[in-house]
């Protein structure tokens, strides 16, 4: 523990935090530096500063990673429909490659020897903090209190405060019983009622979305712009990739969308029930995949749903820094080169529902789709030969008398 001189401390002011502050620097006796990221979860980050400030702390960075977040990390990963175990949109696991990042290079500013996170020994988030941060500098020491120390209760860790006069601000307002996590992407609850799998979630718990029986019953309608697979523009007005999202949360949470409730399966090996509230993403997957109907080759358009399971898995289980994500997002990104253009969707009551594309570089034809003349656009006869080599190898098959299982 002696050879730790400085260590960089991903901090939020709140309890957990401040108490690894205070362990940090009576348990390794070394000088904390605090980085305090904002992700648009939507809660004043600057008084961390006073807090971090009255703990001695001399190095303190509070950032506004918004729009590289959405720019550099949840744009890349929609352009590849990026869904993990068939519903969830990754909105705790995306913001944590970022956060490491950031860990590493204040790290690096600041000559500090170490990082630290608070993420328990039970969660997804240690690993990507831990092995975002061994790719991006390998021989940093990552130091984890709740690995290492005692205090696994809230009532041991508000005991440590007041022992050792850490300053925690105390709500009149009951505190909520979920564990939360909020970013520009999404919010996420875990804990209380909802570890019995078979309790329906209360509906005071959702903050971003009205439930879909009290969304409006005028259904809204939006367009959005594609260029190279990223929205650069609703209803015509040009936005930044963090305003797109925002403006989307804001939409689609007027509307009832994004709510989901799922039991998911952990990298450490448990399965976790938790809900996710996530209305512009929900919306984004929706429309990308629209513009792509009509502007992705078939094959094309095939391969990349077959790869991403294996995309969601690795950024799921924190492997966004790896070469094999970093391959895949490669081919992913080359294949956006022509996804341009406008979706027209319709919200309604929870639903979003896809009802007009366009785009310049459309391989829909309508001269050879259509169900009326086609001009000979396309020689119905030619499919009799198509489907017989297709065929073929059934037909030998059925020769032989092993056609029928």
């Amino acid at each position: 523990m002696a050879d730790v001189k400085k260590v960089v401390l991903a901090y939020s002011g709140g309890l957990d935090t401040s108490v690894i502050l205070k362990w940090l620097q009576d348990t390794y006796n070394c000088e904390v530096v605090t980085f305090t990221a904002d992700l648009g979860q939507g809660e004043e980050v600057e008084p961390a500063r006073a807090k971090a400030q009255a703990m001695g702390v001399k190095e303190i960075y509070i950032d506004d990673l918004r729009e590289e977040f959405v720019r550099d990390f949840v744009f890349p990963m929609f352009r590849a429909n990026t869904v993990y175990e068939g519903e969830y949109l990754l909105g705790t696991s995306i913001a944590r490659p970022l956060i490491a990042k950031r860990l590493i290079e204040i790290a690096n500013e600041t000559g500090a020897d170490a990082i630290s996170h608070g993420a328990t020994g039970k969660g997804n988030d240690q690993v990507r903090f831990e092995l975002g941060a061994y790719a991006l500098k390998p021989g940093v020491k990552v130091i984890a209190p709740w690995r290492e120390w005692d205090l696994l209760s809230r009532e041991k860790l508000m005991d440590y405060a007041e022992k050792h006069g850490i300053p925690i601000e105390r709500h009149g307002k009951k505190k909520s019983p979920y564990s939360m996590d909020a970013n520009l992407l999404h919010i996420s609850y875990e804990g209380g009622v909802l570890e019995d799998t078979w309790t329906e979630h209360e509906e005071d718990m959702w903050r971003w979305s009205v439930s879909p029986e009290n969304a409006p019953d005028q259904a809204t309608y939006l367009e959005l712009t594609y260029r190279n697979g990223d929205i650069v523009a609703i209803d015509g007005v040009d936005m930044s990739p963090a305003t797109v999202l925002a403006e989307l949360n804001r939409i689609g949470g007027a509307n009832g969308i994004g709510r989901l409730d799922i039991v998911e399966n952990r990298y450490v090996g448990m399965k976790s029930r938790g809900c996710y509230e996530t209305p512009g993403g929900t919306i984004m997957l929706k429309a990308h995949r629209a513009i792509e109907s009509i502007t992705l080759d078939r094959e094309v358009a095939h391969l990349k749903d077959e790869l991403m399971p294996k995309y969601a898995s690795l950024i799921y289980t924190g492997y966004w820094w790896s070469p094999e994500r970093l391959m895949l997002q490669k081919m992913i990104d080359a294949s956006q080169v022509n996804v341009n253009g406008v979706v027209r969707l319709k919200l309604y009551k929870g639903n979003v529902i896809v009802v007009g594309r366009k785009s310049d570089d459309s391989l829909f034809d309508a001269n050879i789709a259509t169900f009326e003349e086609d001009g000979g656009a396309y020689n119905q006869a030619d499919a009799a030969g198509f489907i017989k080599l297709n065929a073929l190898r059934m037909r030998i098959a059925a020769n032989k008398g092993r056609g029928m299982l």
